[in-house]
């Protein structure tokens, strides 16, 4: 069976279900969080569409995520974003203002708020997230070392506003959960460390109750699909050649 299809994510879905953890939004959590809590959060970096497909698997499930938009052609589609918001998820800001404006903090912060009005005339967004923008020198997360995300009403930031040592974080990055080393700024730094390379590997840790009881899963839409022709294209034309440049520019950014 392929993994990284809708068929693979329902099955996710309803093994999360069946250990009894309490689906929450990023806002949610920050609020205030379930003892026992399951995070969907979803980055769209690209084809929106798969996105709201994927919404309304989880609408089917009666689940609750959060999915974070970049204001880009690519990703910014205003009817998807409303027909998501209508299942009763979660909108975010998919944020990259630093690395698009070359290091540029004032206007960084310009086109920030400017971005996040866009988005909030479709949704109150509350919680935003950065895109880690691999090629970029800039790193979009050091906005917030020069400015504060709370002055424009934001309770939370996905990579800054948790304690990852209490909860475990596995990302899709690469088409597999524990692609760490093409991966340049999807990381975060946790005492939690499993061996899952599939979504069937993360669904049998599930099954035999192996993982702690708060999880954050960063869900990538465009990397799942059940169309052949479009996985081939998105796994071995997109995703293998980005995975190795990835890992080339983490070795010479080490040099």
């Amino acid at each position: 069976m392929r993994d990284f299809t809708y068929r693979t994510y329902r099955e996710l879905l309803g093994s999360i279900k069946g250990q009894g953890y309490e689906f929450q939004t990023i806002a949610e959590f920050l609020t205030k969080s379930k003892d026992r809590a399951m995070i969907l959060r979803h980055d769209v970096d690209s084809w929106p569409a798969n996105a709201l497909k994927m919404a309304k698997i989880e609408n089917e499930a009666g689940i609750k995520s959060t999915y974070y938009f970049r204001i880009s052609p690519l990703s910014f589609n205003k009817k998807i974003i409303l027909s998501i918001k209508e299942f009763g998820h979660e909108i975010g800001y998919h944020y990259e203002d630093l690395s698009s404006n070359n290091g540029d903090y004032f206007k960084a912060i310009r086109t920030f708020e400017q971005n996040l009005r866009k988005l909030q005339e479709l949704y109150p967004v509350k919680t935003i997230a950065m895109h880690g923008k691999p090629l970029s020198k800039w790193n979009n997360l050091d906005l917030w070392k020069k400015y504060d995300f709370k002055y424009f009403d934001i309770i939370g930031e996905s990579y800054l506003s948790f304690d990852f040592d209490s909860m475990l974080y596995l990302t899709d990055t690469g088409n597999c959960w524990n692609g760490y080393q093409s991966s340049i700024r999807d990381t975060v730094k946790s005492r939690y460390s499993f061996n899952i390379h599939t979504s069937f590997d993360l669904i049998e840790h599930l099954g035999k109750d192996l993982l702690p009881p708060k999880i954050m899963l960063n869900i990538h839409p465009a990397r799942w699909n059940d169309n052949i022709l479009k996985w081939i294209i998105r796994y071995y034309v997109l995703t293998l050649p980005k995975s190795e440049l990835k890992k080339w520019i983490k070795i010479r950014r080490a040099l």
